[in-house]
């Protein structure tokens, strides 16, 4: 939907019995981190007619990192997930370098830095620098 209110259909799921394609959107839509929206339907599939179906909805948003939780004290440790993090050279909390471990492809493991102020947290990697989808609060 536009800032004016004008609709734009981009899939209309199936309404016939035993569709492979799913029908009845179940639930809202999830963003993965790298960008993507992910939906389910109650409906069709493969194993139709009861077992529904799991979509994609690509908007052309690109992949950003997300920190559990959203906010922590100086010295705290805080999970930032995302997609492709192996190979990170550095994260930022605010501009504020930190120290942190690689855990996996989704996953670093990072120390709020002396000096941090709540913002942004950055990852760069051998891909660019992925910016959190939310601020980070550091607490007193």
């Amino acid at each position: 939907m536009t800032p004016t209110g004008k609709l734009t259909t981009l899939y209309t799921f199936c309404t016939v019995s035993g569709c492979l394609d799913g029908g009845e959107p179940y639930g809202g839509l999830v963003q993965d981190t790298n960008g993507t929206f992910y939906g389910t339907t109650a409906v069709g599939g493969a194993n139709s007619p009861g077992d529904g179906t799991v979509y994609s909805l690509y908007t052309g948003l690109g992949p950003f990192v997300e920190t559990e939780p959203t906010s922590g004290k100086v010295g705290a440790t805080v999970k930032i997930l995302g997609t492709d993090l192996t190979g990170a050279t550095s994260v930022t909390f605010d501009g504020t370098a930190a120290s942190f471990t690689v855990v996996s492809e989704s996953q670093i493991k990072a120390t709020v830095p002396t000096g941090a102020a709540s913002g942004k947290v950055e990852v760069t990697t051998p891909g660019g620098t992925l910016t959190s989808n939310v601020n980070f609060h550091v607490s007193p």
